[in-house]
């Protein structure tokens, strides 16, 4: 399940492309979910472990994907740390949501992430609260950012 807590959270990974930076590994780049979400999210393909071939900076390493990819990567190889999820755009929601069908992952937002039209389950840690679709969320994180 997903768990979302709105504004300041003391605990959270705030900046993480160091975080990224300094404890990703090779392996995770390779990885299929990795190779989904860096394909829809950066429109990029993963060559191998070290190289990424993007269409706007040619041939990049992993830590110069987007801070949204990078937080994706992270939530998939960290569920047991809350990362700030305020660096990836809407277009990752979907991924996180994904992410969040086989582990409980918790993260920390300072805005109001679009989770598209569907339904979902979200727990909101601000007010224990589970909302399933937008039109819940939206008034309860209007409360703390």
């Amino acid at each position: 399940m997903l768990n979302i807590y709105f504004g300041d959270m003391e605990q959270a990974v705030f900046n993480t492309a160091v975080y990224f930076k300094n404890s990703y590994e090779d392996a995770w780049i390779t990885e299929e979910l990795s190779r989904e979400m860096i394909k829809d999210v950066d429109k990029s393909e993963v060559l191998d472990s070290g190289v990424i071939s993007s269409p706007v900076l040619g041939m990049i390493p992993p830590v110069n994907l987007s801070g949204g990819v990078k937080t994706l990567i992270l939530m998939e190889h960290e569920p047991e740390k809350v990362f700030n999820a305020s660096t990836c755009g809407d277009n990752c929601a979907k991924w996180i949501l994904k992410i969040a069908e086989n582990k409980d992952i918790t993260i920390n937002l300072r805005h109001i992430m679009d989770f598209g039209k569907g339904a979902f389950e979200v727990k909101i840690l601000n007010t224990n609260e589970i909302v399933h679709n937008m039109k819940e969320l939206i008034p309860i994180a209007g409360l703390y950012v």
